[in-house]
């Protein structure tokens, strides 16, 4: 009987202002930047005081591989925010378990659903979200009108005793 592989990665909670958060962020902003040449995030940027969690994924030396966390937007759903990979750990797992733990966290919030933004031309994270079983919905809050903007919701169910 074979055993789960241990994943070459671990994901902890950090606080959003903790450096290796913010050089993950900055390298996340230089390139979706990159992709449309300007900042095209609408609304109010997360903040520490914002964001009710924060993971980071680091491998086994402790280097940081990806991060994302959540925010409260309305009646109790929760919007995932900073979602990152760093293109080096991309196809490794990272991501899809970062999302895994978001999920994990938005359903100890009391979360009934999360909901998230990208954008048009960020498609491997369109084909990513889709596969993880998001559904894309209506723009919603600052995103409305968003022309470059894209959302997803994903009804959270309880855990399965």
């Amino acid at each position: 009987m074979s055993t789960p592989e241990t994943p070459p990665f671990t994901i902890a909670p950090e606080h959003f202002d903790a450096p290796d958060a913010v050089r993950l962020r900055a390298a996340q902003r230089i390139e979706i930047d990159g992709t449309y040449g300007r900042d095209t995030e609408p609304g109010e940027k997360p903040t520490a005081e914002s964001i009710a969690v924060f993971f980071v994924a680091r491998d086994t030396h402790g280097a940081p591989l990806g991060c994302g966390g959540l925010r409260v937007v309305e009646d109790g759903v929760v919007e995932i925010k900073r979602m990152y990979v760093r293109s080096e750990a991309r196809g490794t797992g990272v991501a899809a378990a970062l999302l895994a733990q978001l999920e994990v966290a938005a359903r100890a919030l009391g979360a009934p659903a999360l909901v998230l933004e990208t954008g048009t031309e960020q498609r491997r994270a369109i084909h990513f979200y889709e596969r993880e079983g998001f559904t894309r919905i209506a723009n919603f809050g600052p995103y409305v009108g968003a022309p470059l903007s894209v959302c997803y919701a994903k009804v959270l169910t309880a855990p399965e005793a």
